[in-house]
């Protein structure tokens, strides 16, 4: 039996499968199966796999109590990259302004200090994850819910392709594979299970970031959580997340505390902002003339890095 021929059969026959199964269908499977050619496609499209056996595969990832036989992978770097200490950053597809600049800002200071980013490469927080890494000039690693040749959401092919470009696409699913909404909680715990540390930014009641987060404590991997307004939907589940212990994040440091990173020197904020400061957001579209999604980014940013809080609606510089 080999990993790769229980991957393939898992992805066919749609079961979530550790072992193999005792059944006349997977004894059909083995038979038929020839594992030189498979892997002579799949090297033809431009992908690998890593069997559970391998050295390659991730140890953090094999300690979970349902690893997947393997992991089909896309993009060209070294595999010793999905072994680096990680930080999951995830979060609800429809979030919030404030809640993509975070994700956006706290991946792009997490890669810069030497972590590895992942997330799921859907919309909203997990995209800007993927993108402050990249902007940090860092490799990101990507886990899909569907086959690994599959762009998912398709609106994200130039992400994920500047993903493969410098660091990893994975799956547990085989080429072909289609999305499928139970995919997606199972894609969850491989993503959790990469990480040593999970970030849910923005959540709702529901979402299923909370799956991720909920996977990560069963492992008992660090679990934060970006506290959000007690009126703001988008912020129930991570509030909820705070009341079970989950460790509150306001910067990137509090991540990096726990992998033993030293914070970075504190650097000077340039921005235009901090002139005008004290002013609510409102105050300060009016009087730059930008866009409010703008003003709301930088702002954030702002407020990370430790140069401005709000109190009441009003942003002061600290410094």
């Amino acid at each position: 039996m080999t990993e790769l021929a229980l991957a393939v059969f898992a992805s066919e026959t749609g079961t979530h499968l550790i072992r193999p199964p005792a059944s006349a269908r997977w004894s059909a499977h083995l038979r038929s199966f020839d594992q030189a050619a498979y892997e002579q496609r799949l090297a033809r499209d431009g992908f690998r796999f890593v069997a559970r056996s391998s050295p390659f595969f991730p140890g953090l990832l094999r300690a979970v109590h349902d690893p997947p036989p393997g992991l089909f992978v896309r993009g060209d770097v070294d595999l010793e990259l999905l072994s680096r200490p990680g930080v999951a950053i995830v979060g609800t597809r429809a979030c919030s302004g404030y809640g993509a600049a975070a994700a956006r800002a706290l991946a792009r200071d997490v890669a810069r200090a030497g972590l590895i980013v992942v997330s799921g490469l859907a919309r909203g927080v997990d995209a800007e994850a993927h993108r402050g890494a990249l902007e940090a000039g860092t490799p990101t690693v990507a886990v899909l819910g569907c086959g690994i040749d599959r762009d998912y959401p398709a609106a994200h092919a130039e992400l994920a392709r500047r993903v493969a470009e410098t660091g990893l696409i994975v799956s547990e699913y085989a080429p072909g594979v289609e999305p499928a909404p139970w995919r997606f909680p199972a894609r969850n715990r491989i993503v959790a299970g990469l990480a040593a540390a999970t970030v849910v930014v923005e959540a709702r009641e529901r979402s299923g970031a909370l799956i991720t987060a909920d996977l990560a404590l069963e492992e008992g991997r660090e679990v934060f959580a970006v506290p959000g307004e007690i009126t703001s939907a988008l912020s129930a589940g991570t509030n909820a997340l705070l009341k079970i212990g989950a460790s509150p994040l306001t910067c990137a440091d509090d991540i990096l505390s726990c992998f033993g990173i030293e914070p970075a020197s504190v650097v000077r904020i340039d921005s235009a902002l901090l002139e005008l400061l004290p002013a609510s957001a409102d105050e300060l579209v009016r009087r730059t003339g930008r866009t409010a999604a703008d003003i709301a980014r930088e702002l954030v940013e702002l407020e990370l890095a430790g140069a401005a809080a709000v109190y009441d609606g009003v942003y002061r510089a600290t410094g």
